[in-house]
């Protein structure tokens, strides 16, 4: 099984996506390991001079003024992790937890932590013996996820729940099974655990990846339609996107253009329309714009990966330790918001495509695609099911990252809930992925009615993966299955395996 080092500077969003869904192990780079024994001797050798450090000698949150004795580090960062177990569920799916762990860790490799390595290693080992903390979901309003990730934490001491190999037991027993032992903690421990912005970066991190399969998938589903259609393809052509320069409208035609490579519709056709309808025509500028929403994301969430988001801030070099404001994530958390405003479009254009397939106005076929007039009903009702879904993706598209009190003694007076805002958009994805198959089957109805055998070397292949599991709607039969049938198919990935 391939092992990714971590070294706190480079994480991708492939790399949280493997260890979180493929199990990759994980180790630690040298260099890092070096740079939290540098930060945990710095944070000894101040806090020895009498430097108040939050955390460490010195409470939390509103308890900043609070002096914490040598004497009950230990108790005092259990009961730290113990109060701040506060968090609801759903709880986090394995992947999900795992990737909490990972992010947690890479951030923790920067050095400006002072996390004690015996604790990081922890982090380590959890992942590799694949000894998985019970994480209930709810409670986190952003600027810190203390009140899930302090799950993480009570299992490190043994109390809790955890999957060990897929099994839940308790923490105390899959520790054992594991043959590790339970953390003793030691100052700053505590808040180094539960304090940082790994929940909803990590299932933001996930995110990412999903998106960037769904925009394939879309523009696969948009050249499909577009044979069922007879559409028009001048609006691909790119010498007129690269007059536009935007890079993901011009990467979305040039991916359209290969995947309809040796299709009929580049053949003329007198009754082909002048110019398509908006879904039709500019379908794939849609899917570029989302594009463009998505790297703008991974640009400062790559940065929330890679780069320490603790308070307060370890400045090994200089031997300082500072208060920050690190822990800061609105700026990827607003293009989290940015790119859903950008999936109800992406949404909305999907829907129309679909529509514009079941009316014989626009394809000069039957009316919703039956084989039949007036004996097989077909795709009418349907309609009512993907414009629902729509429903939901325009409802969770409203912003919610200003929605938040001021907390703890009017100290944490901003937040911006992260794990709700990436939780929403989370849920979008899963919509879109049954408004694309049930695009999906309505393109493969309309190629079979048009009788047109010429496909694209890609769409030929997706419209016969298609085939295998749904066939021809000749006689009207329980839909529900044929979309949980295509919804099955999408995740599997096998069209993108074609792509």
């Amino acid at each position: 099984m391939k092992t990714i080092i971590l070294n706190g500077d480079n994480l991708s969003f492939q790399e949280v996506y493997d260890i979180a869904h493929h199990h990759h192990q994980v180790d630690i780079s040298e260099a890092a390991e070096k740079r939290i024994h540098q930060s945990r001797q710095l944070l000894f050798k101040l806090a020895g001079e009498g430097y108040p450090v939050y955390g460490l000698n010195r409470g939390v949150g509103w308890n900043k003024d609070k002096y914490v004795f040598a004497e009950f580090f230990k108790s005092y960062n259990e009961n730290l992790i113990r109060s701040h177990c506060v968090a609801l569920g759903p709880e986090a799916s394995i992947p999900e937890a795992r990737a909490m762990l990972a992010v947690r860790l890479n951030t923790a490799l920067v050095g400006a932590l002072g996390l004690s390595p015996e604790i990081l290693h922890l982090f380590r080992d959890f992942l590799n013996h694949d000894l998985i903390p019970v994480i209930p979901k709810r409670g986190s309003i952003g600027q810190g996820d203390i009140a899930t990730l302090s799950h993480i934490g009570l299992a490190m001491i043994g109390e809790g729940e955890v999957f060990y190999q897929g099994v839940r037991m308790t923490a105390a027993e899959g520790l054992e099974k594991a043959g590790l032992k339970p953390a003793v903690l030691g100052p700053k421990d505590g808040l180094g655990i539960l304090s940082s912005n790994a929940h909803g970066a990590a299932l933001a991190a996930l995110l990412v990846v999903e998106v960037e399969k769904l925009i394939k998938l879309s523009n696969l589903a948009y050249c499909l339609g577009m044979e069922g259609l007879n559409g028009k393809l001048e609006a691909l052509d790119p010498r007129v996107n690269a007059l536009r320069k935007y890079r993901g409208q011009i990467q979305c035609a040039q991916d359209c253009l290969a995947y309809l490579e040796g299709s009929y519709l580049k053949k003329p056709d007198k009754n082909r329309a002048l110019q398509d309808a908006l879904c039709y025509r500019g379908g794939f500028a849609v899917n570029g714009a989302v594009l463009d929403a998505l790297n703008h994301l991974k640009e400062l969430l790559a940065i929330q990966l890679n780069t320490s988001d603790d308070n307060p801030c370890i400045l090994c070099e200089d031997e300082e330790i500072l208060v920050s404001t690190n822990f800061e994530a609105t700026s990827w958390v607003i293009a989290v918001e940015m790119l859903g405003i950008a999936l109800s479009h992406f949404s909305k254009n999907a829907c129309y495509r679909t529509m514009k397939l079941s009316d014989p106005s626009f394809t000069k076929l039957s009316r919703f695609l039956t084989p039949t007039e007036g004996e097989t009903i077909a795709y009418g009702t349907i309609q009512k099911t993907f414009t629902s879904l729509d429903t939901e993706i325009r409802m969770l598209a409203n912003p919610s990252s200003m929605d938040y009190f001021s907390v703890a003694g009017n100290i944490e007076d901003h937040a911006n809930n992260s794990p709700l805002v990436v939780e929403k958009v989370n849920q979008m994805v899963d919509n879109l992925k049954y408004i694309l198959g049930i695009e999906l089957m309505h393109g493969a109805q309309a190629i079979d009615l048009r009788k047109e055998k010429e496909l694209g070397h890609v769409t030929a292949k997706a419209y016969a993966l298609i085939r295998e599991a749904v066939p021809f709607l000749e006689k009207d039969r329980c839909l529900t299955v044929d979309i949980h049938k295509m919804y099955q198919l999408v995740q599997s990935e096998a069209f993108l395996e074609l792509l």
